[in-house]
């Protein structure tokens, strides 16, 4: 049965060699080698202007699905480095810039790639952010937070139901820089703690927690305005 779910502290460092990973660790996707096979036609839909836009089943659609969610993030962080917030340091700002440049690649990335295969691409989506200040340090780090920790879980839930080998490896990488931007995110609201890799995140044997697609969108759907059903991943 399917459902339609309407989704409509003080300044911290980071040393020079982990600053300069997070900068190149984005470098390179945009070139990866990625081709798109065929898809059918009845696994992931969004709701656009009341009407079903279906997103395609299989690779595709899962590839559909972690491009709405690298929209959200590049949103996010364009508005970030749009507007810094009051009192930002020097080291925040290069690292808010960076995420920024990585998240704008991931996106522009799923979007060329699935473009080249299929006509089937999703829209350009609406986004809110009715509780986040962007002039508030602890609004922004919690925001990015939650968004870093749920895009890890994300992809890590997703990958399950990816059959083809190639797209699994660029995944793979991907996810490893969002674990990357997780953990920076973490250290900046607690320096020299833990938490970069925090029970809350990392089980008791070692791995990334991972989320199935109805949880994640419990989760990021407050910022996602449109609307979005997914038949056959556990979205109901």
């Amino acid at each position: 049965m399917k459902k339609t779910i309407h989704v409509s502290n003080q300044g911290a460092t980071l040393d020079t060699s982990r600053r300069n990973f997070l900068k190149l660790s984005g470098v390179g996707l945009a070139m990866a080698g990625f081709t798109l096979i065929g898809c059918d036609d009845d696994d992931i839909e969004i709701i656009e202007n009341n009407q079903i836009f279906d997103l395609g089943s299989g690779d595709v659609g899962v590839l559909n699905y972690a491009y709405a969610l690298e929209q959200l993030e590049a949103d996010f962080y364009t508005k970030v480095v749009n507007n810094f917030y009051t009192g930002i340091s020097s080291v925040e700002k290069e690292i808010f810039t960076d995420l920024y440049h990585h998240e704008v690649v991931h996106r522009d990335f799923f979007k060329a790639a699935i473009s080249s295969a299929t006509q089937n691409v999703l829209p350009t989506l609406d986004f809110q952010y009715p509780n986040v200040n962007f002039s508030d340090r602890n609004s922004v780090l919690a925001t990015a937070k939650a968004l870093e920790d749920t895009g890890v879980a994300a992809y890590n839930g997703a990958g399950k139901y990816i059959t083809n080998a190639a797209y699994l490896v660029i995944a793979g990488k991907i996810v490893s820089v969002e674990a990357r931007h997780a953990s920076a995110i973490r250290n900046l609201i607690n320096p020299g703690s833990a938490d970069f890799s925090g029970d809350d995140v990392v089980d008791a044997n070692g791995l990334d927690l991972a989320k199935e697609p109805k949880d994640v969108v419990t989760a990021a759907g407050g910022f996602i305005k449109t609307k979005f059903t997914w038949k056959e991943r556990g979205i109901n």
